[in-house]
């Protein structure tokens, strides 16, 4: 039975502002979804979820208004550092220029830079996607200092001196219930010197950063790259995604048939900030959310299944926040005994099968009401 709640809109990254609307959902997902959780991408939205908020952030635009003032702050940002606009520079869409590091290759002329320039014209960022390149960055509009840039050096399996797992690798995975399928989709491989497992980050088909784990649970992220969702293109025509709190859930989620699937890239903070969103130059810790963007903003759902800790909730809650309560469903891990519940999507797999994990998936509920209900659970 659909419930009628006072749903809560999310906080404006721009403004502050936070509105209140009325909508009739669904308690859960149900089994009526499809194995891949998608609508056709050319859905804007789930009507039941529609709602009307004054509020910009992720996935909303009040309209099509462009701030002319901060979209030419932006193209000067972009022109000190050697990127000149073109007419096919629009804000929302992806223009395509030579690329002022490798000059486009010499001779070939080739357009590898990537750039993108939001809607509203605030803020834009760049990649060359040629090899031997690489060079990325980003720049933003409202700030004194001219020099709002982050590069990120191009990285390559060879120069991380990676190889195929080995034996002991895909037999300590299988042991978590992953398939040497899943591992081959997403090239999961090991370092050379330590053999730590290791999970290449790819955008756009370019290998953009990546994370090592060792099998005493120790982790370390290549230095010197930017921060991106992992299993980022495993969502460009997905409109909803299940955002996970490490590697191994994600392709946990993956063994239980979701693709749609990414993981943050470095883990849970201790608890939720109770300051307000800080402006997205400054949203440090959360900059792979902006990164992804352009991808985000297309969904119309997203599942939180972070782990079913203290650092999980918090996680979940600032994932909400900056993505939109509205469109955010909460995984409710199942009970383990009378005391305790599992923790995340690999421990469901592990000791329940893929089934469970995919109708603890397929029951996701409506965040607010999620949350509603865990503190109603604390006050008893």
């Amino acid at each position: 039975m659909p419930v009628r709640i006072m749903q809560t809109g999310h906080l404006s990254l721009t403004n502050g502002l936070a509105t209140t609307s009325s909508v009739t959902v669904p308690r859960r997902l149900g089994r009526v979804w499809s194995p891949l959780l998608s609508y056709p991408t050319h859905v804007t939205g789930n009507p039941s979820l529609q709602c009307n908020s004054d509020a910009e952030s992720f996935g909303e635009h009040k309209d099509d208004t462009i701030d002319i003032s901060k979209l030419t702050e932006v193209k000067q940002k972009l022109k000190l550092v050697g990127i000149n606009c073109d007419d096919s520079c629009i804000p929302g869409r992806y223009a395509h220029l030579l690329c002022p590091k490798c000059k486009g290759g010499g001779r070939s002329l080739e357009r590898s830079l990537s750039v993108h320039i939001i809607q509203d014209g605030d803020f834009a960022m760049w990649r060359c996607f040629r090899v031997d390149c690489g060079w990325a960055g980003r720049a933003f509009a409202g700030s004194n200092k001219i020099r709002k840039v982050m590069s990120s050096r191009q990285v390559a399996e060879k120069s991380l001196g990676l190889e195929p797992l080995g034996e002991k690798l895909i037999a300590y995975l299988g042991e978590r219930m992953i398939s040497e399928g899943t591992l081959q989709r997403n090239s999961v491989m090991q370092r050379l010197h330590d053999q730590a497992i290791a999970f290449p980050y790819w955008h756009n088909g370019v290998l953009v950063g990546c994370k090592y784990r060792s099998m005493e649970r120790k982790f370390r992220q290549e230095k010197g790259t930017e921060k991106w969702l992992y299993g980022l293109d495993d969502i460009n025509e997905t409109a909803e995604v299940i955002i996970v709190e490490g590697e191994i859930d994600k392709l946990s989620v993956e063994e239980a048939g979701f693709q749609n699937c990414v993981s943050v890239p470095s883990g849970a903070p201790p608890k939720v900030s109770n300051r307000e969103l800080p402006p997205r130059e400054k949203d440090t810790g959360y900059q792979y959310l902006w990164n992804c963007k352009e991808h985000l903003d297309k969904v119309s759902r997203i599942i939180l299944g972070t782990d079913a800790d203290t650092p999980g909730h918090a996680l979940a809650e600032e994932l909400a926040r900056r993505l939109g309560k509205d469109r955010c469903w909460r995984v409710r891990w199942p009970k383990k005994d009378e005391f305790s519940y599992f923790k995340d999507a690999n421990e469901v797999l592990k000791c329940l099968g893929p089934g469970a994990l995919r109708e603890v998936i397929e029951n996701a509920e409506l965040y607010q009401l999620h949350v509603s209900e865990e503190a109603l659970q604390c006050t008893k």
